[in-house]
């Protein structure tokens, strides 16, 4: 039986993994565009491995200019059944402290039309996003968390905005009154196309600030972000160490046919570009043309 692949992603910080064994580079050509970065390919803890820096080695991609098709595109080429995502949010909850993480159940989206799907040129998938993330991907993140000894909070909503920019002080205040718990800038698109590609997908979020709504803290800065996101990564690291080794060796969750009855256009209506492009997507679920 073939091994089955595991994907990290990188965030801000967090631009390689420690610990990687037999490494190599790979990069991914595909119909949306160039990845990130290379995968970096190796063995953790044992187990297949790859990984990729979300906005590139020496953090060159802003959020808004991130591929995210190309990313899971090329994971899924790859392999991967599992995606393990790593990154830096502000917290909008009083008990949610810097240096704590939380592993997010749900998203909310105010970013400004990013790309968040493979489908369209002429064929239309409705899929299921009802729980964004996988809920066994995400036990296993808290059980690794809980285990190094990481604050860790299981559940809560993460906000997506468009960035660069962090949020005005009004904003900040809104958001909190709408009961989010983390405010991110990347994490909402890789759930949605994780999902379309049929991978497990779950993240840590990783709190380096209040955001700009707390009374008594100093106003969020890059200064103060990249002062404790040193730290987060550690913590980061030593969590995906473990979360790897409690992986199971076959998915039971429904992750893996999440396409199921969600492409309505029919088979031999498909046009073949289309077909060919989303062929590591799609191709066990389209019948001939004929």
């Amino acid at each position: 039986m073939a091994e089955r692949l595991i994907g990290i992603i990188g965030g801000s910080g967090l631009y390689e993994m420690d610990g990687l064994e037999a490494l190599r580079e790979e990069r991914v050509s595909t119909p949306f565009g160039e990845p990130s970065d290379r995968y970096v390919l190796g063995r953790l803890r044992g187990r297949p491995v790859a990984f990729l820096a979300r906005h590139g080695r020496g953090h060159r991609l802003m959020p808004s200019e991130l591929n995210f098709r190309a990313n899971i595109y090329g994971f899924k080429v790859l392999g991967a059944e599992w995606i393990l995502s790593a990154s830096a949010v502000g917290s909008m909850r009083e008990d949610v402290k810097p240096l704590d993480i939380l592993i997010p159940d749900q998203f909310f989206d105010r970013t400004c039309g990013r790309p968040s799907t493979f489908f369209g040129r002429g064929l239309v998938s409705h899929i299921s996003m009802a729980d964004p993330t996988c809920p066994a991907l995400g036990g296993i993140l808290f059980q690794a968390g809980k285990k190094v000894g990481a604050t860790v909070h299981r559940g809560g909503t993460y906000l997506c905005i468009e960035g660069p920019q962090f949020s005005t002080r009004a904003e900040s205040r809104i958001y909190r009154g709408w009961g989010v718990d983390v405010i991110g800038m990347t994490n909402l698109q890789e759930a949605k196309l994780a999902r379309e590609a049929e991978i497990c997908y779950s993240t840590m979020a990783l709190v380096t600030d209040y955001d700009v709504w707390h009374e008594s803290e100093e106003d969020v800065s890059v200064e103060a972000v990249v002062a404790v996101l040193k730290q987060n990564a550690e913590t980061a690291r030593a969590i995906l160490r473990e979360a790897v080794t409690m992986l199971p060796e076959r998915r039971s969750c429904p992750c893996r046919h999440a396409l199921k009855d969600a492409i309505i256009t029919a088979p031999q209506a498909i046009p073949e570009a289309v077909r060919r492009d989303l062929a590591p997507i799609v191709g066990k679920y389209l019948g001939s043309n004929d």
